[in-house]
């Protein structure tokens, strides 16, 4: 039912852009990491106190691969253009591989959809930015003081987003899933409850919010932590949010 929804959005906003032929061809290469399945405990493994982030629960995860990098301004204007729709802004501050912001939710769905790749779901970001499942603070580093080397955030940048992977990447070789931009996931936003066999995730057109995960180059170190959580709505356009794609690989 969710490759429907998915295949419906893309269609609503490109004109039916999925079933043309010459649509990838006018789009540009996205670099993809392959993630190697597993179990692991999510949520706020470190400390056990964040009210969003708990219970711990455990989660099965199959491979995957998410994009290396954050999507840019580059790629995101080849597809814009492809389907004949207006551009992001960019305040001013160019475009390239910069990572891309001004997107909503919707847009960046049909985007992904165009790859034929998707949104993450919040176990797989969780999963790939603590390197697969290790008990990691930040995406890289556990340690506030190696934060700037690894994440542009309130205390390593300027107020906008940057080119793609200046910073150090995690131990999978991804790059700025902590800062730089935010990132979308592909659910609504749920609490875990205190049964965590008991997460629900209603249908989209059910629930406005969307969650973002890892952080911006606004935020603050603690809103950069590996399990933090925040909740948006999915037709906001924003500065410091932009996204990757995930490819299922089956």
């Amino acid at each position: 039912m969710r490759n429907w929804i998915a295949i419906l959005l893309l269609a609503a906003f490109s004109g039916c852009a999925l079933f043309r032929p010459s649509l990838r061809k006018q789009l540009l290469p996205m670099e993809m990491t392959k993630v190697e399945g597993g179990t692991f405990i999510m949520g706020d493994v470190i400390y056990n106190k964040n009210d969003d982030s708990t219970p711990l629960h455990k989660v099965a995860l199959s491979d995957f691969y998410i994009g290396t990098y954050e999507v840019t301004y580059e790629q995101y204007d080849a597809f814009a253009k492809a389907i004949k729709r207006p551009l992001p802004e960019d305040n001013g501050r160019g475009r390239g591989k910069r990572a891309v912001i001004y997107v909503n939710w919707d847009e960046a769905v049909a985007f992904c959809n165009a790859y034929g790749y998707r949104l993450p779901t919040e176990p797989e970001w969780e999963y790939a930015a603590r390197s697969r499942g290790l008990e990691q603070l930040y995406a890289g580093t556990s340690e506030l003081d190696s934060l700037q080397y690894y994440a542009r955030y309130s205390e390593s940048s300027g107020p906008y987003s940057y080119h793609v992977g200046t910073k150090r990447p995690n131990d999978l070789g991804l790059y700025d899933m902590s800062g730089n931009v935010a990132e979308y996931i592909g659910e609504y936003y749920p609490f875990f409850k205190t049964d965590p066999d008991s997460i629900e995730y209603y249908p989209l057109d059910e629930r406005g919010m969307r969650v973002i995960r890892g952080g911006s180059f606004n935020s603050e170190d603690a809103t950069l932590r590996n399990y933090w959580r925040v909740g948006v709505l999915a037709e906001d356009r924003d500065h410091t949010i932009g996204f990757r794609c995930v490819d299922s690989g089956g």
